[in-house]
């Protein structure tokens, strides 16, 4: 089974604002780049559009490592989510969760797929990050 890595992050430029997102995919040490943005849109939705889109290039069923330096999209999937669906979408506060429709499809993808995540700190040398932010300003630069 082909081992891949997908390193995310998002971008804002205001927030709401213009936004982007960047993914770097590595597959059996090759990697490649996806982008895109948003006209008005938050941090969050993009870091989670990244994660999203990274998901979705990958056709077949497969086992998966994505890096973040988002702890919203880290937590939300791997500590908060599963409370969610049962509380009918609501927070523990009662309210609406916020970017549901971003939720509701990233569960559906970590079904297909079997996905680790991992958090890693933003803006701190790491290569495929760094790479990925940069990615993500393309997505805002090319609107």
């Amino acid at each position: 089974m082909d081992e891949i890595e997908i390193f995310t992050d998002g971008a804002c430029r205001g927030n709401p604002g213009l936004g982007g997102w960047g993914a770097l995919i590595r597959r059996n040490g090759e990697e490649s780049s996806l982008w895109g943005g948003e006209r008005e849109t938050t941090n969050n939705r993009m870091e989670m559009e990244a994660a999203i889109r990274g998901l979705e290039s990958i056709i077949e069923s497969s086992t998966i490592t994505i890096t973040t330096d988002s702890n919203y999209l880290k937590d939300g999937i791997t500590q908060w989510l599963e409370g969610w669906k049962k509380k009918g979408w609501k927070t523990a506060a009662k309210k609406p969760v916020k970017n549901q429709d971003l939720w509701m499809r990233l569960d559906e993808l970590s079904q297909f797929h079997n996905v680790n995540w991992k958090w890693v700190k933003g803006h701190s040398g790491h290569r495929e990050n760094e790479i990925a932010d940069l990615l993500a300003n393309k997505g805002i630069d090319e609107l």
